[in-house]
């Protein structure tokens, strides 16, 4: 028989971890170790115990998925993480790039993440086909290089909302993304542009034609 696949759940969200937990429960196979509210308790909990699998969110208070991950990959690489979010594009590259097996939206079935568990464990790669659109859309689509600034698409129609005038709610909403994810994309502009706030931001991009204001 096989032995069990040992887990833990990084959620900060209690009734995602309880709802994840009762499920997990179900699966003979799955030994659940603990479930811990941000990326440190689950870098903490990887330095401390032998675990195959965790069950990583993606955005949490503190230390986030993303640096978790990369955290974890870098110091103990025969880990395996599995991404969750609500979202379908939130930091799916990030995520990938940090080293993620699987990659599944929280809506999903509970007999499917039970799958993709397994088949994470038998050294399978899992994006959910949503977040795979999302992905090769990412992957394929070259930067936009101007006067040595690269933005991706993402950020020029951040940047071009900016223009535009509207707030971060707006542009989340615009965007159908969150109002933190909307932040980073602004501190990545400003960086690439060299700039400290949104008029500098405006200024520099009807400057030099990186959008415009229609």
């Amino acid at each position: 028989m096989n032995e069990k696949v040992r887990l833990i759940i990084a959620d900060d969200h209690v009734l995602v971890r309880e709802g994840l937990r009762k499920l997990l429960e179900l699966d003979d196979n799955i030994e659940l170790l603990t479930v811990v509210g941000d990326g440190q308790g689950a870098i903490n909990m990887a330095r401390k115990n032998s675990i195959d699998i965790i069950l990583m969110d993606v955005n949490m208070p503190g230390t986030n998925g993303i640096v978790a991950t990369q955290v974890i990959k870098r110091e103990i690489p025969s880990i395996k993480i599995i991404a969750l979010t609500i979202y379908e594009d939130e930091e799916v590259m990030a995520m990938v790039k940090a080293g993620v097996s699987a990659y599944v939206l929280k809506d999903v079935a509970g007999s499917e993440l039970i799958d993709t568990i397994h088949r994470v464990m038998d050294g399978e790669i899992v994006i959910h086909p949503r977040v795979a659109n999302r992905l090769i859309e990412e992957i394929t689509r070259s930067e936009q290089e101007q006067d040595g600034v690269k933005l991706t698409k993402r950020e020029r129609d951040v940047l071009s909302l900016l223009v535009k005038g509207n707030s971060n709610k707006e542009m989340a909403e615009n965007m159908f993304i969150s109002e933190k994810t909307v932040k980073n994309h602004l501190t990545s502009i400003f960086r690439k542009l060299g700039v400290k706030d949104r008029t500098q931001a405006a200024v520099y991009a009807l400057k030099n034609k990186l959008v415009t204001e229609d």
